[in-house]
């Protein structure tokens, strides 16, 4: 049985008991949506539901005697052994073996799609990451937000939301003028600009850009020659290096586009007119400190330009009102140097009309990578940061994402390289990926020995303090992925998977499912066998909301 089944069960009881007039609720109240959860302690059941406490008041009684009035009605439905009412009113339920060990079957039958739900349906979420200036190599900042950015995607495609993989290309400032400027230096054999980019990107898109144009020191506008073709190779590299991470993109979006449009001066002109700016100095400016932002700011500079917050308010207008795709909420993932980005985009949704919640800005802190006990700090390639090739080279893609996304964004996390190629229980990538590996294994050998779940299982078998421990992880993961996309912590599954996993390998050491050379195969090796089917299945899945590869031999 799975939670699922058991909220919905528990749900048909409450839904009876009320109209069996058992319990009253009070004017105006609804029912509670019924919840169940691993308890802490395995000795007090299989699952654990609030409900009494939740029903409580609607009900006008205290939750242990809505406990009391619940607790004989759940142990009737088919397949609960047991409920025991706790502390204040919690309902602690045991199912029978034969119940718990379908969950098994759910699963192998569920395949890739268990786990996900229909939570977001219809919802359409923007999610903007990475974003990195068109200047150099993907730096490592980025590269965190590539693995979390692709991985809570796929998490919230998942749950049922249409999610618009986002990027946004910052091709307006004067980031493009500094890229320029050393391009053009390094053509001519002149030092690195003081402001400049160094390293060896620059003289290979130098020598491209001069391989298309051999004239174009000679042009008119040698700027211009560089600017154009040089962004474009950067950016083509940029898009390459992510596609080989495993990360893409639906839209790429251009920041000079809702000035050369003119949708930025639209916007800023029909907010002046519905009062949403104010003048003063000669500015124009937007009062966000009434939304909790730290200061108001200018919108239009005295001088009449563009200050960097109208490129903030075009961008996130288009994103909730495009022809095709307009988005229910904007998710920004933007980096630790960004942190006073989130009461201003905050503010700038509320002054357009949108809530609170139609916004959502994540910040991402440092990633620092450490070898032989000391951190890395340059690039071969870029002079200056550490890239996202050169994370790849040391530990390759499968680890570098898995430990990317495993930790919460908001801390700073210190990458080992020595123990990411390990082939080590340290290592958790490794950890993980072998205990698919091994139920793989197990699968082989099985079929090998004649063993086929098609010729029959009896689930009520599974009956071992190791079949319960691993069925009990098994059962962890819709809650475990619906919570990863709920609060956008996609870490929330890779630590899942390392529960599993030991579970797993624990199970994996006293469980024998291929029978032995003079044993017959039974129903019990057959059971067992799709215990292992099913979590080899989890194991995939979840690997695969990550990003990462399950491989099948190791």
């Amino acid at each position: 049985m799975t939670p699922e089944e058991l909220s919905d069960a528990i749900t048909h009881v409450l839904k009876d008991t009320i109209a069996a007039g058992q319990l009253t609720l009070v004017d105006g109240a609804d029912l509670p949506q019924v919840r169940v959860e691993r308890p802490k302690s395995r000795e007090h059941g299989d699952w654990a539901t609030n409900i009494a406490l939740q029903l409580a008041k609607k009900v006008g009684k205290n939750p242990r005697e809505v406990a009391t009035v619940l607790s004989d009605k759940i142990a009737s439905i088919p397949g609960v052994s047991t409920v025991d009412i706790a502390g204040p009113g919690f309902l602690n339920i045991t199912l029978d073996a034969a119940a718990a060990g379908t969950l098994a079957a759910t699963i192998v039958e569920a395949g890739e799609s268990y786990g996900t739900s229909d939570k977001f349906a219809g919802k359409t979420i923007n999610l903007e990451f990475v974003s990195a200036n068109p200047t150099g190599p993907i730096h490592l900042g980025s590269t965190r937000w590539a693995a979390v950015g692709d991985a809570l995607a796929r998490m919230l495609n998942a749950e049922g939301a249409n999610v618009v993989r986002e990027y946004y290309f910052n091709d307006h400032g004067t980031q493009i003028d500094r890229f320029v400027n050393s391009l053009l230096a390094a053509a001519k054999g002149e030092p690195t600009p003081e402001d400049g980019y160094a390293g060896d990107y620059i003289t290979d898109i130098k020598d491209q850009i001069l391989a298309q144009r051999p004239d174009a020191l000679d042009a008119e506008n040698p700027a211009e020659i560089f600017r154009e073709i040089g962004t474009e190779l950067m950016f083509a590299q940029i898009k390459e290096s992510l596609h080989r991470f495993g990360t893409d993109f639906d839209v790429f979006f251009h920041e000079n586009s809702v000035f050369e449009s003119g949708e930025a001066d639209r916007i800023i002109e029909q907010m002046k007119q519905d009062g949403q700016l104010f003048e003063a100095e000669g500015a124009w400016w937007m009062r966000t400190t009434d939304y909790g932002d730290d200061k108001d700011r200018v919108v239009i500079k005295s001088d009449g330009n563009h200050a960097y917050v109208a490129g903030d308010i075009a961008y996130y207008k288009n994103k909730m009102t495009r022809s095709e795709n307009p988005a229910d909420v904007a998710i920004y993932m933007l980096g630790a140097d960004h942190s006073g980005y989130v009461g201003r985009l905050k503010a700038i949704a509320q002054i357009l009309g949108y809530q609170p919640e139609q916004i959502e800005v994540m910040i991402g802190q440092l990633v620092n990578l450490v070898k032989d006990g000391k951190p890395v700090r340059m690039s071969k390639r870029a002079g200056n940061v550490v890239t996202l090739e050169d994370l790849v080279e040391a530990v390759g893609v499968d680890a570098a994402r898995y430990e990317l996304t495993r930790y919460s964004v908001d801390s700073t996390i210190d990458i080992d390289l020595d123990l990411l190629v390990q082939k080590s229980n340290d290592n958790p990538v490794y950890y993980v990926q072998y205990a698919h590996a091994r139920a793989c294994a197990v699968a082989r050998n099985a079929a090998d020995a004649g063993v086929d779940t098609a010729a029959g299982v009896d689930t009520a078998l599974l009956d071992s303090p190791a079949d319960t421990e691993l069925l009990a992880a098994l059962g962890q993961y819709p809650a475990a992925v619906r919570t990863a996309a709920e609060f956008y912590e996609p870490h929330r599954v890779n630590r899942y998977l390392e529960n599993l996993a030991t579970a797993y390998h624990r199970w994996y050491g006293i469980s024998r499912v291929a029978p032995k050379s003079d044993e017959p195969v039974t129903d019990l090796h057959r059971t067992r066998l799709l215990l292992n089917n099913a979590a080899r299945q989890v194991l995939a899945n979840g690997l695969g909301l990550l990003g990462v590869t399950a491989p099948e031999r190791m």
